[in-house]
């Protein structure tokens, strides 16, 4: 009898493509506002307009094209000719936002201006494109009982894609290159973040056969049909169960609460932490930092430990973790007035807690679902987490303005809460692995 194991060196290619996905946003979140800013001189509101665009566009792109390629079927499968199309377009569209940026700052002219927004927006539907492929592939092509594993793993290669464009960005533009500077010159980063994009997806065309190992896949599912009972979903059912549909329904709302909560710290933190303790941008992006890699240790022995006492119980222990560590936030920021060594540690735990929630809710989501609609869920999953991302900062905002700046920690706590409640009720999606008579057939996968 063989073990039921994730094959870890395909989840790591697979994982190439939401590496090159996270390389991109972090370089667009921290790079686009500067130029916004300080080439083309629109103020904050205009600015934050053209940076929650993304969100905005992400609820209707992301199961649009998460649904098509559900019914694509083609020589190289469902998923890869969006990964494809969508890293190549936006290749090409990227390397143009910094020639547009340039030339502005030579001479200014409005169709300048026009064509960097036409680019943008552009740019925002080709990453659209590939998103929800990207992600769904990992459940196509791994066994249901595996899948908080494998999204572990996903995760901690879309953090490697982050840490590589925030070393880049350290090493070209160092504060003592660019404080003087009347206007940066970013056509080298987006060049070099640009290659590390098609380098990614080009290994991941190489080494990846996404129908064969799907087949494969779809095969030792159909050997198991006890996945599927185990949830009491019906497997090739082809509309959901009832009960099904309402714990789909139940999950949906507490990722978005969740999201709603965790964003609205993240969005805020720095203005919060500036307005409340009087910390500069060192200190706050230091505990941001600290929470980042509090969830990387975290991811793989977060999946380890769901795949012993199941999902819905790790994420309802991530929280109560979570809200508790909002909790202690208020009462840190508002009794202390610096930070300090205690405020890093809850920020690590802030961590672990956001990688118990967030390694496995999308493999819930996934787990509801017939084979053939992968990509449609994937993008329910994306709706309800960029939906909370578009509402969290102006609802946080408006809070902080006509309350006070300390109700931030305290408005995420009960809206983390408020996703135990929801979480409660969800009844499907759970999995359990353990080793089972029968699985020699998954030795075939391990091509």
């Amino acid at each position: 009898m063989n073990e039921l194991k994730l094959n870890n060196k395909r989840t790591i290619l697979v994982g190439l493509a939401f590496l090159s996905i996270c390389s991109f946003w972090q370089m667009y979140d921290s790079v686009v506002p500067l130029i916004l800013k300080k080439t083309f001189g629109m103020d904050e509101s205009l600015t934050g307009a053209i940076m929650a665009a993304d969100n905005i566009l992400a609820l209707f792109l992301l199961p649009l094209f998460g649904g098509l390629s559900d019914r694509t079927r083609g020589r190289l499968g469902r998923r890869t000719p969006y990964i494809l199309a969508g890293t190549a377009g936006a290749v090409i569209l990227m390397n143009l936002l910094p020639v547009l940026d340039n030339s502005y700052s030579r001479e200014a002219a409005p169709f300048k201006l026009a064509a960097f927004v036409v680019t943008l927006g552009l740019l925002l539907i080709a990453m659209g494109i590939y998103r929800s492929p990207a992600v769904a592939l990992m459940p196509d092509v791994t066994p249901k009982p595996l899948r908080s594993k494998a999204n572990a793993v996903i995760n901690l290669m879309g953090a490697v894609g982050g840490i590589l464009y925030l070393a880049l960005a350290a090493l070209l533009y160092p504060t003592s290159k660019v404080a003087d500077l009347a206007h940066v010159n970013y056509q080298p980063l987006f060049v070099i973040v640009s290659l590390i994009m098609a380098a990614a997806v080009t290994v991941l065309l190489l080494t990846i056969r996404e129908p064969k190992l799907a087949a494969k896949n779809q095969e030792l599912e159909a050997k198991h049909p006890e996945w599927n009972l185990a949830q009491n979903i019906p497997g090739g059912s082809e509309v959901l169960p009832l009960p099904v549909k309402r714990s789909l329904r139940f999950l949906l709302a507490s990722i978005a609460l969740w999201f709603i909560g965790y964003n609205g710290v993240t969005t805020w933190f720095t203005t919060y932490i500036s307005e409340v303790m009087g910390e500069g941008l060192g200190g706050a992006s230091t505990c941001l930092m600290v929470a980042t890699g509090g969830a990387i240790l975290s991811y793989i022995p977060i999946g380890i430990i769901a795949s012993k006492i199941g999902r819905k119980k790790t994420i309802l222990a991530g929280i109560l973790l979570l809200a508790a560590c909002f909790v202690s936030g208020f009462f840190l920021t508002t009794l202390f007035s610096s930070i300090n060594l205690i405020m890093y540690a809850a920020f690590a735990l802030v961590g672990l807690a956001w990688a118990a929630i967030n390694v496995n809710s999308l493999p819930m989501v996934v787990e509801m679902c017939r084979g053939s609609d992968v990509g449609k869920f994937t993008g329910y999953y994306y709706t309800a987490s960029m939906l909370a991302q578009v509402v969290t900062p102006v609802i946080a905002g408006s809070l902080m303005k006509s309350i006070s700046y300390q109700i931030l920690f305290p408005y995420a706590a009960l809206f983390v809460m408020l996703s135990f409640v929801t979480m409660y009720f969800v009844r499907h999606g759970d999995s359990k692995a353990e080793a089972k008579k029968g699985l020699d057939a998954f030795e075939d996968m391990d091509d």
